[in-house]
């Protein structure tokens, strides 16, 4: 990957029917607060940056 490109590495969501398969990884999350536990921890395992959709789901970018 080139440096200049971002790459979405994890999309975080509550809402079952916005799964969808391929790239990137996909977890469901059971409450706001384990949501924002996984995207923490995998952001912080990844060095990436969290973004919050205005939809509640969360990417973490890198």
């Amino acid at each position: 990957m080139a440096k200049d490109k971002a790459e979405i590495i994890a999309y975080i969501t509550l809402n079952k029917e916005r799964v969808f398969g391929g790239n990137p990884l996909i977890l469901i999350a059971n409450d706001v607060e384990e949501q924002k536990i996984l995207c923490r921890d995998i952001a912080k395992a990844m060095k990436a940056n969290v973004s919050q959709l205005n939809c509640g789901d969360y990417i973490i970018i890198k």
